[in-house]
């Protein structure tokens, strides 16, 4: 290690993060070309090819971001209608948020993780004041697929190993367990033959497939220990099942012992205009995930929430340890990060005012596309909105077209046949507007130029 060089190339970048908000011009360009250059040759050069913000003059590069708004490092504007893929319920940096996360920096910031910490237990009991059902205690993880797998963990500890069941085109995240319960192909082939073995995928929004599956397991005396499926599957396109799917879920897994987990993790905390993607049909999974919103858009928390029985009969109690032991899951800042963000859902009826804005969303979308020759499908539950065009390249198109009028929206991961549109509760009905005329635009220029 060169010490002198490593530390004047620190000194660099952490004097760019002290002077955010007084960079000169010169500055500001060599921020944008240390940006691609660093993911080029020290992250991942791949990364660029898949953002719409970047193309070979260079790259948006992200600097701030405030309520509904994301700026680059020149300060430009731009409406963010992708919103962390589900992150930003509450907008970016929301001042009711942000306050209590600042006050807890100040005073202790994760945990010695040897004393009990009470912000841990603060959020658990808040959890369990706003979760389905039965459902009561929780257990805090740092990343989606982290929750994916302790809930996959819980579930063979209470109810035993044997098969899990998980949907076609369902995704729960990419690592080993939670790989193996995603639906998607492109993410699995290079990993096989070392995924988890006893899975079986049936359809989507069928529950008739799930009866026939566990039955025919039990034939020939196998164990089901779970089955595991989104309220809205999210990173395949917003595709909502029929209305009852999930009441008939849980009748399935009740009947023949069969634990339901229920991926919330981008669906939870008020995105679907319910407060849980579960309550639309009025039933309870055994065992829940939860993320993004959880964050507050400030930290990393996610998580499960679980019954007592679920509880009772993993052995839990004797060894809280055989689930996990995250060195940060649950620290002290990502708490007072959930605990914010649960206060600022309720006590302003989030829920409420994501199915008004979606259904306003839904309503002027569908108004604009149609008649449009490219455009399958228009469709949306709450703030979860999705354009489907005929084949992802004019997708791309468009949603580099939307870019060029300041308007981010996306694809789903390595899919932009499907643009999805997920902006936090608190854009206005203005901006709403802004948004449909700008897709407006963007379909009209692109339906122009395509070929």
């Amino acid at each position: 290690m060169d010490k002198e060089k490593t530390l004047k190339e620190l000194a660099r970048a952490l004097d760019f993060i002290e002077r955010g908000d007084e960079l000169t011009q010169e500055e500001m360009k060599a921020i944008e070309k240390d940006t691609i250059e660093n993911y080029t040759e020290y992250y991942n050069s791949g990364y660029m090819d898949f953002r719409k913000s970047c193309t070979p003059d260079g790259a948006t590069v992200e600097w701030a971001s405030e309520g509904e708004h994301v700026f680059d490092v020149y300060g430009n504007e731009f409406i963010d209608c992708i919103g962390g893929f589900g992150t930003y319920i509450a907008g970016h940096r929301n001042p009711e948020i942000i306050k209590y996360v600042e006050h807890q920096l100040h005073r202790l910031t994760l945990s010695s993780t040897e004393l009990i910490e009470p912000l841990r237990g603060y959020a658990c009991k808040a959890l369990a004041m706003v979760t389905p059902g039965d459902i009561k205690f929780s257990y805090l993880t740092n990343g989606g697929a982290e929750a994916v797998e302790m809930a996959l963990k819980l579930a063979m500890l209470s109810n035993g190993a044997g098969y899990f069941i998980s949907t076609v085109h369902g995704f729960h995240g990419k690592s080993i367990g939670a790989l193996s319960m995603t639906g998607n192909d492109v993410f699995r082939e290079r990993y096989y033959p070392n995924l988890l073995p006893k899975v079986q995928f049936i359809e989507h929004g069928n529950a008739e497939a799930l009866e026939t599956a566990i039955c025919n397991l039990e034939a020939i005396g196998e164990h089901v220990t779970a089955f595991i499926c989104e309220p809205v599957q999210g990173e395949s396109g917003f595709i909502i099942p029929p209305k009852g799917y999930l009441k008939d879920v849980r009748e399935i897994c009740s009947k023949h012992g069969v634990l339901w987990i229920a991926d919330e993790i981008q669906t939870g905390l008020g995105r679907t205009g319910n407060l849980w993607g579960q309550d639309r049909d009025g039933v309870a999974a055994d065992i829940m995930t939860f993320g993004k919103v959880s964050s507050g858009g400030a930290i990393p928390c996610t998580g499960i929430a679980y019954t007592q029985d679920v509880f009772d009969k993993s052995g839990l109690a004797d060894n809280p340890f055989i689930l996990g032991s995250p060195t940060f899951g649950g620290n002290a800042i990502a708490c007072s990060a959930l605990l914010s963000v649960i206060n600022y859902i309720v006590k302003n009826d989030i829920p409420k005012t994501v199915a008004e804005k979606g259904a306003y969303y839904l309503e002027g979308l569908k108004k604009v596309a149609e008649g449009r020759p490219h455009v399958d499908d228009v469709r949306g539950i709450g703030l979860m909105l999705a354009l489907e065009f005929d084949s992802p390249e004019y997708g791309w198109e468009v949603s580099k077209e939307m870019f060029a009028q300041n308007v981010m929206v996306a694809g789903t991961l390595n899919n932009a046949r499907v643009i999805r549109i997920e902006p936090p509760a608190i854009q206005t009905y203005e901006t709403i507007d802004k948004v449909i005329a700008a897709m407006d635009h963007a379909l009209a220029e692109v339906e122009k130029r395509w070929k």
